[in-house]
């Protein structure tokens, strides 16, 4: 059998009617090569390419020059809104809040769309269709701008909502078509980041309105004393107009501009479908209805305290945006305070009327400030000037122009009245004359309703302050700084610095009593000098009014009568730099006083606010307080920001009971005083109340501790005092010091004012005594001379010759009487030669144990 060579042989199968694509692939590409090549050489082909690549390198270096500054779009996502601080009294409620400008932010759902479609009509119809840029609103507004170019007119914007997000808030509001170009760069890469509704809520938020209001919200409050959810038609399409000219079509003058375009926003809104037709037409139908433009009014009488809340925000979180993330007028910060409003209503109106019962019958103290106006610009001239009035129905009004029987007066508000010349004609103080003739035009006066008119009233020139704290915790409950605060910006409550007279005494007998003295110490109330030197020779100290000494008495005596003598002789044996140590510590100066005796008897300046705090200090057993006026600070999100350590109690807000220890935050502080020798002085300072110079308190029926105080002069009159509860103090005189009067008296003058107060405030307060501290021992003994007392009791008479006084350990006088007891008794069975025993009685027995605690 012959081999077969074997062959290999491949076949290739395809259908017929299935194309070759790879060699139609590789022909179609060798014929565009072949066509490129012979088209390139042709002169159209080049011309194109050259212009692609200058328009490529335009568009690159446009994109350069317009996009290269502008910020990430994580600037917009993380944006907040300046909002103002707003500031809560202590039980939570809106007392005030700083703001330059009316904010209000909402969440897109909190806008009715009713007034969301008033917008879109007359903003941006296409809003929910483009990308940021509306290019038929472009085009037009490009045509315009051309039209226009060189005549000095602008022209129309044409910006859509995005456009003017980006405007507002990050590009500026320059008029150049370089800042349009950048706005719609920008208008481009938030739409890409941003929903529409985000994009409509930060618009809605921060818009400017007009009359100081950025937002819908703000400036439904500022136009129609309105939130959002209860505008009408006709008043959403008048907010839809203000985009455009905020600050003229909300002018009065501007009524028929401002209807005109609120008729357009309706009907564009029924052109696109946004608002019935007769609807509508009602709308138009309407009148603006818009309120009278107001300036933000405290809703209390803390403008004093809110200023002082505002100073130590702006020292701890700073002014404006540039301070950071918290400060005060952008950081929207949530403050809650200590203030009391109630306790404010009755501290200002307490001190008002005090110092308008001194200052009656001395005549007008003249305008509060003198403007220069026109008959034109009068309203405006005078609401910048922030000039008001709180109290009772008094209100504060600028003489626009003079008359010979009346003068027209005109408010902040825009009305106006006349001033007749009746009602006008108290005397001016110094000058003579009648107040009628001496307002001029641009006077700011006060005035109240009289007969169908208003009658000039005149706003005290004394001053004074008030404060009023809780000397457990050293909150400060309400605060007083004089008449008024719009008048009056100086806080002489807590800027002030005044001698403090008398009111210092305490102070320096309780250094006496850290130093071993006792409130049954004797000191002589007699002459007392001390050699200056061969130039200055003696200095002899004397009592107020020049009165002689009455002698050895018990230092409870001295204080209770208020005896300078005393005081200085205690001050002398105590040593100075002790008694002045002792008045920095408790805090009534910043720094040490000079150890010379003057400042034992109120030489040394202090303000009302730490001495009404070194009072609560004796009241707190001595342990030391801080004056605060703010409990805590939250930032926009709710969280506590300030105290830096605060922390929240878990359970203090248990709806009920769990069985568990009630929770009790750590209390840290200080012990600025011995407390032994501090609640000896509060003990003392009740006496001051009981029979001292204080007595017009003695009726409040509650133990009170207190001490007044009269300057040399007399050019200032104090009181401070209070309760276990509540503390306070005040002082009335000239801003420049000057003499009251010889009759004026912290006695006669300034505890009045505090009665007033009080009688309101403790109202329905639990009446409690002041509590010893441990260790204390009470001990009766005889009021005059300070020696024990066996066998009687004290009573409730004030002027009892048995008191029960407060002694320290082993520092009563218990056993000098024993051994006088022992002598007698010895002296006795001598003569007599009898021994008799004596059966002990219970006062023995509880003398000897040490006393009644």
């Amino acid at each position: 059998m012959a081999d077969i060579d074997a062959h290999t042989t491949e076949f290739t199968i395809r259908r017929d009617d299935e194309p070759n694509w790879r060699s139609r692939a590789g022909t179609a590409l060798s014929g565009a090569w072949a066509w490129l090549a012979r088209t390139q050489r042709r002169w159209w082909f080049r011309g194109l390419a050259i212009l692609a690549l200058l328009a490529g390198l335009a568009f690159a270096a446009g994109w350069a020059v317009f996009a290269r500054d502008l910020p990430s779009i994580d600037t917009l996502r993380s944006y907040e809104a300046p909002l103002p601080t707003t500031v809560r009294g202590t039980d939570g409620t809106p007392i005030h809040s700083y703001a330059r400008e009316r904010r209000v932010e909402l969440d897109y759902a909190e806008y009715p769309p009713m007034l969301v479609r008033a917008f879109l009509a007359a903003e941006d119809r296409n809003f929910f269709e483009h990308s940021g840029v509306d290019l038929g609103g472009l085009t037009a507004a490009v045509i315009d701008y051309a039209s226009k170019m060189g005549t000095g007119e602008r022209a129309r914007g044409g910006s859509t909502i995005t456009q003017q997000v980006a405007k507002n808030l990050v590009i500026g509001n320059e008029y150049s078509a370089t800042r349009k170009i950048r706005e719609m760069i920008l208008a481009y890469r938030i739409e890409q980041t941003l929903t529409k509704q985000q994009i409509l809520e930060l618009y809605l938020n921060t818009i400017p309105m007009g009359r100081r209001s950025f937002g819908v919200q703000a400036a439904a409050r500022a136009y129609f004393n309105k939130d959002v959810d209860g505008l009408a038609l006709h008043e959403a399409a008048f907010l839809a107009t203000l985009p455009k000219a905020p600050e003229a079509y909300g002018r009065a003058r501007n009524a028929d501009r401002a209807i005109e375009r609120r008729n357009w926003v309706l009907d564009a809104m029924a052109e696109v479908g946004f608002a019935d037709p007769r609807a509508v037409a009602a709308a138009k139908a309407e009148p603006l209805g818009l309120v009278r433009e107001q300036t933000t009014a405290l809703q209390s009488d803390a403008g004093y305290f809110v200023e002082e809340v505002r100073r130590q925000l702006i020292d701890t979180f700073g002014e404006n945006v540039e301070a950071g993330p918290y400060s005060v007028y952008a950081g929207g910060l949530w403050v809650r305070t200590s203030l009391n409003d109630d306790l404010q209503e009755y501290a200002a109106e307490a001190l008002r009327q005090g110092l308008l019962r001194f200052e009656r019958g001395r005549g007008w103290s003249g305008p509060l400030a003198t403007l220069e106006i026109d008959a034109d610009n009068w309203q405006g001239v005078f609401l910048s000037s922030n000039i008001g009035l709180d109290y009772e129905d008094w209100r504060a009004a600028v003489v626009v122009s003079t008359g010979s029987s009346a003068h027209q007066i005109g408010f902040s508000n825009g009305e106006t009245a006349e001033l007749r010349r009746g009602d006008a004609q108290m005397p001016v103080r110094g000058k003579g004359g009648t107040a009628f003739a001496a307002l001029k035009a641009g006077d700011v006066i006060a005035v109240a309703p009289s007969g169908g008119g208003f009658a000039l009233r005149s706003v005290p020139r004394i001053s004074g302050g008030m404060v009023v704290q809780d000397p457990r915790t050293g909150r400060v409950l309400a605060m007083q700084g004089g008449f008024d605060a719009r008048i009056q910006a100086f806080n002489r409550a807590t800027q002030a610095m005044r001698q403090p007279g008398s009111t210092i005494k305490p102070i320096v007998y309780a250094a006496a009593l850290e130093n071993g003295m006792t409130p049954a110490s004797i000191i002589v109330d007699g002459p007392f000098c001390v050699y200056q030197g061969a130039r200055l020779g003696n200095k002899c100290f004397r009592n107020f009014g020049g009165s002689r000494g009455a002698g050895p008495r018990t230092m409870r005596w001295g204080l209770e009568q208020s005896r300078n003598l005393m005081t200085v002789q205690a001050a002398n044996r105590t040593g100075m730099p002790k008694v002045v140590d002792l008045m920095q510590r408790i805090g009534v100066s910043d720094e040490k006083y000079p150890p010379y005796l003057s400042f034992a008897l109120g030489a040394g300046e202090t303000t009302v606010l730490k001495m009404v705090n070194a009072y609560s200090i004796l009241a707190n057993n001595g342990r030391a307080l801080t004056p605060s006026v703010i409990d805590f600070v939250q930032n926009r999100r709710g969280e506590v920001i300030w105290p830096r350590n605060w922390r929240a109690c878990e359970r203090c807000n248990a709806p009920d009971w769990d069985g568990k220890a009630m929770p009790r935050p750590q209390i840290r502080y200080r012990q600025a005083i011995d407390a032994m020798s501090a609640y000896q002085m509060t003990h003392v300072m009740e006496g001051v109340i009981e029979r001292g110079t204080a007595t017009t308190l003695r009726d409040l029926k509650r133990p009170i501790m207190g001490k007044t105080g009269t300057t040399s002069g007399p050019t200032d009159v104090w009181f401070i005092g209070g309760t276990p509860q509540m503390m306070a103090g005040l002082y009335l005189g000239y801003d420049n010091p000057a003499n009251l009067g010889g009759y004026a008296q912290g006695g006669t003058i300034a505890a009045p004012i505090f009665k007033a107060f009080a009688t309101k405030a403790w109202e329905g307060m639990e009446v409690l005594p002041f509590r010893a501290p441990a260790g204390i021992r009470m001990v009766r003994i005889n009021r005059v001379s300070g020696k024990p007392v066996y066998g009687a009791w004290p009573s409730s008479d004030p002027k009892a010759g048995v008191i029960w006084e407060a002694f320290k350990p082993e520092s009563e006088p218990r056993e000098r009487r024993l051994r006088e007891g022992r002598e007698e008794q010895k002296a006795v069975v001598q003569k007599k030669a009898v021994i008799r025993t004596e059966r002990p009685s219970d006062s023995d027995f509880l003398q000897r144990e040490g006393g009644i605690y």
